[in-house]
């Protein structure tokens, strides 16, 4: 009994990320076409419209969304709007927490908010961390915490995380992806990267 379990344990393990994701990429594309088509159908006549126009004025609007983001009276508009939204009660904690997580996204070609992944000394071990910002001098801290680095260290399974102003001494550097640095920390280890991925080096100057 024991063993069917186990073996059934397996294949619940190996099907369900992938049920969740085909899950998810079919919510988003049928939700996104059936919110665009109603309002599509009733600006076309019928013979103009055809499954999966909505889907396609989606995808067009997110990419002018992108372009607009751009122009100086936009990101004047958003940056009015960030204010306004952050200091609503109930509705700031969702808007916050979902502006802080697509910072983790790539935006315009240019690199995350993530710059790359590396190991800070914590006891006899390490943590793994994500440098945000190369001085401390960027964030406003003065003059004097100019060779400091900003590191980001999350903790496991999405439950909050830290982050240190540490001497750039101190951070010894990986060859690890942000996505691969990312889905071990917040993983618990649990989905590790391929072995000889992490890759400690001596503490250097970068």
């Amino acid at each position: 009994m024991r063993r069917i379990w186990n073996t059934m344990l397996k294949g619940l393990v190996a099907l369900l990320p992938l049920g969740l994701t085909i899950y998810v990429v079919y919510w988003l594309v049928v939700g996104a076409d059936r919110f665009f088509s109603r309002a599509l159908k009733a600006l076309l006549p019928d013979s103009l419209y055809w499954p999966g126009l909505g889907l396609l004025t989606a995808l067009v609007t997110l990419y002018l969304a992108g372009l607009a983001v751009n122009a100086y009276v936009v990101r004047r508009a958003l940056r009015v709007s960030d204010r306004l939204f952050a200091r609503v009660p109930v509705v700031k904690t969702i808007y916050v927490a979902t502006r802080d997580f697509m910072r983790f996204f790539p935006a315009s070609g240019q690199a995350s908010d993530l710059k790359r992944v590396v190991m800070v000394p914590f006891g006899p071990g390490h943590l793994i961390g994500f440098v945000t910002a190369e001085s401390g001098e960027a964030l406003g801290l003065g003059p004097e915490s100019s060779d400091s680095v900003a590191v980001y260290l999350p903790m496991s399974y999405m439950i909050g995380g830290y982050t240190l102003v540490v001497p750039r001494e101190m951070l010894v550097p990986t060859k690890l992806s942000v996505e691969a640095g990312m889905r071990i920390a917040l993983m618990g280890g649990v989905q590790g990267a391929a072995p000889g991925t992490v890759s400690p080096q001596p503490p250097r100057s970068a």
